[in-house]
């Protein structure tokens, strides 16, 4: 198989990661969520709890002296620029999977990647976070709601643009419509599809 990374952007619940987990193993290459990429970022020396605050799209200031006097630096764009660099040297290394962390737009330039988006009903998601998080329907709301505003965030703060924007991606899928495991397989045949085409 010719190198290839797939980017996948997905809304809470909608069962991205998962997905994502299933194409890759499909397809023998590597995978990558979030918490790979930010396990990455903090071994080269951004702090944890810096990475969680920028996803909260916080402006984290911190003081340096110069010789003019204290100046100040934003800390949420190192830990951007960290991720970008982390993110483009997985997609160099190998073929892969990487969910989320606006990859479709810090690879936009490259011509071997697929950019896919993955969304579902509300209900259909509220749902879901209730089976695999085993909480209660209060809390599922909650947790989709405060995931789908942090992450529009994020995204917004870091492209300027809209998470599932058409414009941005590919293919985008309600994973609601085939299932998880079938949507996987579905990608799977456009990926094989897209091998076939070459260049």
């Amino acid at each position: 198989m010719k190198h290839i990374v797939i980017t996948i952007g997905c809304e809470y619940g909608a069962g991205g990661p998962q997905i994502g987990q299933m194409l890759a193993k499909a397809l023998g290459i590597e995978y990558y969520d979030r918490d790979l990429v930010d396990s990455v970022v903090q071994r080269i020396g951004v702090d944890k709890d810096l990475v969680e605050k920028a996803d909260q799209k916080k402006s984290v200031l911190y003081t340096f002296d110069t010789t003019l006097g204290p100046r100040y630096a934003n800390l949420t764009n190192r830990v951007i620029s960290a991720q970008f660099e982390v993110i483009h040297k997985f997609a160099e290394k190998s073929s892969c999977v990487i969910i989320g962390r606006s990859s479709d737009y810090i690879l936009k330039d490259r011509n071997d990647v697929l950019n896919v988006f993955i969304y579902a009903p509300e209900e259909v998601r509220i749902k879901s976070v209730m089976s695999t998080q085993k909480v209660s329907r209060k809390k599922a709301e909650e947790i989709v709601s405060y995931n789908d505003e942090q992450n529009h965030a994020r995204h917004k703060y870091i492209t300027g643009t809209y998470r599932g924007d058409r414009k941005n991606r590919h293919i985008l899928i309600d994973s609601s419509l085939l299932g998880w495991e079938k949507t996987a397989q579905y990608l799977l045949m456009l990926v094989e599809m897209l091998e076939e085409k070459g260049d």
